[in-house]
């Protein structure tokens, strides 16, 4: 296995392992988290959009009907392919910013400010980044790719459980924000199902974005409403803050897999990427083909356990230097692998030190083609759900706490038992450090796209999706297969009931593991696989969320 250099220049393809590349796919295909937006993509390809505009179709229609996972008061990671003979792809780093007045103890008095009300809140970055997509890469009008979202957002979207569940949970924050508990809640109650949620406000935001570009939200008259009322919140937002968000365009992390595909994913200040490509570099190491199952999960957790306990030497790039070629040398890998006794595991207090990092919890994930071959996987956030619950009034923005994903105090751990680290510590304008992991593999026979939700468990349950793909296994079980997840710290196993037959547990008990059972699946995963052989699409939404997966009929140019 051989890691490519951290700045290998797009287009790629000048690598041998993609020259044989198969023509178009002739078939569009799109998965998300929720039916209207995959029905928002499809209706922007239907209409000539290519793959870009139905990223920025599906974004908006998520940031109106999944207000707990994403919004335009979020940010997120964007994973592109452009089509072509040599495709390229490009990394779009549209994660929220600390305001320039933020500091490293702004939050140890009273560390719940990090996760409610303004003061929580980051600068967001999915305006600028929809706006991007359609200046640079997207085919059609602004306006064309937001209408669906608009409309959703001024006829409104019934309230499923999710929707339910995850207020419920977040039920006394949201009652303490005004403008949040008239939105969101119906009378200071979770709201009934099938209730419709309307969002004029949020409706007149996205025209206003669909006119003026980022302009119409960075600037000028939204820009002073947005400070005015996140300041009256008791946030430290200013007018200049928001006039100088950029996206950051990066170059995607790239690690060759098997002599014939790459694996594409998201860089710093994603730490995801990193422990995909080390979890798969000493995987092709050991036998876990080859392995009956509990040795098979053994040996999972046991890479696990060591990307985790490096990803703490990661930050936001623009801060920190990132030490990528050390951390997927091959050499590096393979030592890591030599480490793992095949019958017996690691106690993770045996390892020298690496403290894990703050992450988001609530997130959205999709993925979707077009018929040409161009593609997205896009992992947006809002942190907690309903983000920091807090609204800005006049505009429908529920904002984000994504400021919890700094290291807020760094003799501390933050609310999933995840501890501090310096690379990632809070500083004017900086990025706090995600797990959203958008990842694509290609080789000469197809191209794959993964992403899920899952906050610290995405990159465990991406691996796990991946090695279902690389044994093989029907598109479907990708989504489908229990997951199990270990990080590191706090050193224990846990596991989707049913993951494990008690024998099973018994087993990776005695071999020293500590599995302990969850409550609840997790996770909400969107993937889609072009077979170049046949050229066939094929795409899963996961079962455990309320997604949609469809495609388009094929075209017959």
């Amino acid at each position: 296995m051989k890691r490519l250099p951290a700045l290998f220049a797009t287009p790629l393809l000048s690598l041998s392992l993609l020259t044989q590349a198969a023509d178009r796919p002739g078939q569009a295909a799109v998965a998300t988290a929720h039916p209207a937006a995959t029905v928002a993509g499809l209706e922007t390809l239907a209409a000539g959009g290519n793959a870009f505009d139905a990223a920025i179709a599906v974004s908006a229609a998520l940031a109106v009907v999944e207000p707990y996972a994403s919004g335009l008061g979020g940010g997120g990671f964007f994973l592109l392919r452009q089509a072509g003979n040599k495709p390229a792809y490009r990394f779009l780093d549209a994660r929220e910013r600390a305001p320039r007045a933020a500091h490293a103890d702004m939050y140890r008095q009273n560390p719940e400010q990090s996760l409610n009300g303004a003061q929580a809140a980051a600068i967001p970055g999915l305006p600028a980044a929809l706006v991007d997509l359609a200046q640079r890469y997207g085919r059609l009008p602004l306006l064309a790719s937001l209408t669906p979202a608009i409309r959703l957002a001024e006829d409104g979207f019934p309230v499923d459980r999710t929707y339910q569940e995850l207020a419920s949970w977040r039920l006394q924050t949201l009652r303490k924000n005004p403008e949040s508990a008239r939105i969101f809640l119906a009378r200071g109650a979770v709201p009934e199902q099938y209730s419709l949620i309307r969002q004029p406000q949020l409706a007149k935001t996205l025209k206003r974005l669909a006119a003026y570009g980022a302009a119409g939200f960075y600037q000028g008259e939204m820009a002073e409403q947005l400070v005015a009322g996140v300041r009256a919140g008791g946030g430290i937002w200013s007018l200049r803050d928001l006039a100088d968000y950029r996206v950051i365009e990066r170059q995607p992390l790239l690690f060759e897999l098997d002599g014939q595909r790459l694996l594409i994913s998201a860089p710093p200040p994603s730490a995801g990427g990193v422990a995909l490509a080390q979890s798969l570099g000493m995987l092709q190491q050991l036998p876990w083909q080859q392995a009956e199952p509990v040795q098979r999960t053994h040996l999972v957790i046991e890479v696990l356990r060591r990307a985790y306990r490096e990803r703490s030497q990661l930050g936001d790039p623009d801060y920190t230097d990132n030490p990528l070629e050390s951390l997927l040398d091959t050499r590096y890998l393979e030592q890591l692998a030599r480490s793992i006794d095949p019958q017996h595991a690691t106690p993770s207090s045996s390892l020298p030190r690496a403290p894990a990092r703050r992450d988001d919890e609530q997130a959205t994930h999709f993925s979707l083609i077009d018929s040409e071959g161009n593609a997205v996987a896009a992992t947006l956030s809002i942190n907690l759900p309903f983000g920091a619950a807090f609204t800005v009034p006049e505009t429908g923005v529920l904002l984000n706490d994504a400021m919890d994903n700094f290291a807020a105090d760094l003799q501390g751990r933050n609310t999933y038992d995840l501890s501090a680290n310096v690379a990632n510590v809070i500083a004017p304008g900086k990025r706090p450090l995600s797990s959203l992991s958008p990842t694509f593999i290609e080789g000469p026979d197809d191209f794959a796209a993964f992403g899920t939700s899952g906050g610290s468990r995405i990159p465990s349950t991406l691996l796990l999706a991946i090695l279902q793909y690389l044994d093989r296994q029907p598109i479907a079980s990708w989504t489908s297969a229990p997951r199990f997840h270990q990080q590191y710290l706090p050193d224990k196993l846990e596991y989707e009931p049913s993951a494990f037959s008690a024998t099973q547990t018994d087993q990776l008990k005695a071999r020293g593991h500590h599995p302990e059972m969850l409550d609840r699946r997790y996770g909400n995963q969107q993937v889609l696989r072009w077979s170049k052989t046949d050229n066939r699409v094929e795409v899963a939404s996961d079962p455990r969320g309320g997604g949609l997966a469809a495609t388009l009929p094929a075209t017959t140019e």
